[in-house]
């Protein structure tokens, strides 16, 4: 497929999640036990949209980077990029999104924080010209 290696299973499409992905993701549940851990991966320029992770106590995510190059953006901060070992700590509220650089894929395992009343409130696309504008 690419000379991309995952670090963990790369799994299958992510059509669960697609509409909320612009460009091609893979996901791969490793445990839905207590803290739900998943690797996803995503194809160049693939990133996903705007969201929220809420709880009414705890919550958030953790992205532990294994793969590629990408990045990771914060509402009103400029984006990060993220290599392999860069961790990243979401806490719940906080509106962001993250996927792959440009020219290369990228993968990280997404770890749910445990709380109360979990969701994920998905909001607008990353547009390509602010996209195509990060270095």
């Amino acid at each position: 497929m690419d000379k991309f290696t995952d670090l963990f299973p790369r799994g299958e499409k992510n059509s669960a999640y697609e509409k909320y992905f612009k460009g091609q993701s893979y996901l791969k549940l490793l445990d839905e036990g207590i803290i739900g851990i998943a690797n996803v991966t995503f194809e160049p320029k693939c990133r996903n949209n705007w969201h929220i992770h809420l709880a009414s106590k705890g919550g958030g995510q953790i992205l532990l980077c294994t793969g590629g190059k990408g990045y990771y953006q914060e509402w009103g901060q400029k984006a990060r990029i993220l290599l392999p070992g860069d961790v990243v700590i979401i806490k719940p509220g906080v509106k962001h999104w993250h996927g792959a650089y440009k020219d290369s894929w990228f993968s990280h395992l997404a770890i749910s924080i445990p709380g109360e009343n979990l969701s994920t409130k998905w909001e607008e696309e990353v547009k390509d010209e602010d996209y195509n504008k990060l270095p």
